[in-house]
C-alpha cells in the first residue's frame, strides 16, 4: 500500500548523522537514505522520486554542491527541494548553495525542532507551488481551448459564405493532418495543422456574394476580386506571436500558392511556400473538387485523384502528393464521416 507521508531523501556519508535526522523525522514522513552522491542521484531520479532531499555538503568523491548541481540539471529532479545540512557555515558557501537551486540551510549539528520546522515549512510551499501550477495549467487549458473554439468559428462562418454546410473546413482540415502525418511531420506539427487549417479561407468574409456565391465560371475582373481573398484573411488574422496563430495566418495566405510559381497572390515557388499552406493546397483542392458547389457540380473521386496526382510539381509539391496517396485509405473514412447530406461520388480509383 503506497503511503500518504511526504518522502525525504537525507544523504551524508556518516551513519551517525543519518541516525539523528532519520530519528526526527522517522514518526512524521516517509524517510529515504544514501550514503553517497551517485545513490543519491539514483534514488531522486526513480520512478517515485522523494519530496524533498536533506543533504550533506562534505562528503568524498562527490560533495553536496555537486549532487545539487547534478539535481537542477536533469529536467525529473530539478523541482525538488534541497536543503544543505552542514556543519560548512562561510558565507560563500551558503551564497554558492542558494545559487545552486538550494531553498535552506541547517547547521550541524542539527536541532530537532529546527530541522522538523524547516521540512515541514519547505513541503507546505512545495504544495503551495504545485497547487499553483496546476492553476496555471488549467487556466492556460482553458485560454487554449477558447481560443481554438475560436479559430473553429471564424473557419466556419467563412465556410458557411459559400458552402451551406459548413462541413469543407472540418473534411479538409483532417485531410491535411493526415497529409502531414504521411509526410513525416510530428504529431505535434500535424495537430497544430489540424487546428490552423479551419482558418485557410477566412478572408472570403471581405468577397462580396454575387461574387462568392455566382452560379456559373467567373469572369476575369470577377477573378481578381476573388484572389483578394488570401490578403484579406492575412489582414483578419494579423500578425500575432502565438504559434497556432502564425500557422493560420501563414495558412491563409499562401494556401493558393502554387509549386511552380503560377499561384497567388505572390507567386512563391516551391519551398518558398509554407509546408503547411503546401499541404493544405492539397487538401483544400480535393475536397472542392470532390464537392458540390455553386458553380460546379461534384467530380467522381477517381477523377478528382487523376487532377491531383497529374498537378505534382505544377500545382503541388509532389513529395506532398505521395505523402496524400499513401494516407488515402484514412481519407476516404474522413469523406465518408463528414459527408454533405447529398453524398460525396466516393469511388476507389
Amino acid at each position: 500500500m503506497t503511503s500518504s507521508k511526504a518522502a525525504i531523501l537525507v544523504v551524508d556519508d556518516i551513519r551517525e548523522n543519518i541516525d539523528i535526522l532519520v530519528g526526527i523525522l522517522d514518526a512524521e514522513y516517509q524517510v529515504k537514505v544514501a550514503r553517497n552522491g551517485e545513490k543519491a542521484l539514483r534514488i531522486a531520479a526513480a520512478q517515485a522520486p522523494p519530496d524533498l532531499i536533506l543533504l550533506d555538503v562534505m562528503m568524498p568523491d562527490m560533495d553536496g554542491f555537486t549532487v545539487c548541481r547534478q539535481l537542477k540539471a536533469a529536467p525529473r529532479t530539478a523541482r525538488i527541494p534541497v536543503i544543505f545540512v552542514t556543519a560548512k557555515d562561510e558565507i560563500q558557501d551558503e551564497t554558492l548553495g542558494f545559487e545552486l537551486g538550494a531553498v535552506d540551510y541547517i547547521a550541524k549539528p542539527v536541532s530537532p525542532p529546527v530541522v522538523l520546522a524547516r521540512v515541514k515549512t519547505h513541503l507546505a510551499l512545495q504544495d503551495q507551488k504545485r497547487h499553483l501550477e496546476s492553476l496555471v495549467q488549467e487556466r492556460t487549458r482553458e485560454l487554449n481551448e477558447t481560443r481554438l473554439e475560436i479559430i473553429r468559428r471564424l473557419g466556419r462562418a467563412a465556410e458557411y459564405r459559400d458552402n451551406e454546410t459548413g462541413l469543407h473546413v472540418l473534411r479538409m482540415s483532417h485531410y491535411s493532418h493526415l497529409i502531414a502525418l504521411g509526410a513525416g511531420l510530428s504529431t505535434d506539427e500535424a495537430e497544430l495543422l489540424l487546428q490552423a487549417a479551419p482558418m485557410h479561407d477566412v478572408g472570403k468574409i471581405g468577397i462580396p456574394d454575387h461574387i462568392l456565391l455566382k452560379p456559373g465560371p467567373l469572369d476575369e475582373r470577377e477573378w481578381q476580386v476573388i484572389r483578394k481573398h488570401p490578403h484579406i484573411g492575412a489582414v483578419i488574422i494579423g500578425d500575432q506571436q502565438n504559434e497556432l496563430l502564425r500557422a493560420a495566418h501563414t495558412i491563409a495566405y499562401s494556401h493558393h500558392e502554387k509549386w511552380d510559381g503560377s499561384g497567388y497572390p505572390r507567386r512563391l515557388r516551391g519551398e518558398d511556400i509554407s509546408r503547411w499552406a503546401r499541404i493544405v493546397a492539397i487538401a483544400d483542392v480535393f475536397d472542392a473538387l470532390t464537392t458540390r458547389r455553386p458553380y460546379k457540380p461534384a467530380w467522381e473521386t477517381a477523377r478528382a485523384l487523376e487532377h491531383i496526382r497529374a498537378d505534382a510539381g505544377k500545382h503541388f509539391d509532389p513529395r506532398l502528393v505521395n505523402a496524400f496517396f499513401e494516407v488515402l485509405p484514412d481519407i476516404f473514412q474522413v469523406m465518408a464521416k463528414y459527408a454533405e447530406s447529398e453524398p460525396l461520388n466516393v469511388k476507389a480509383p
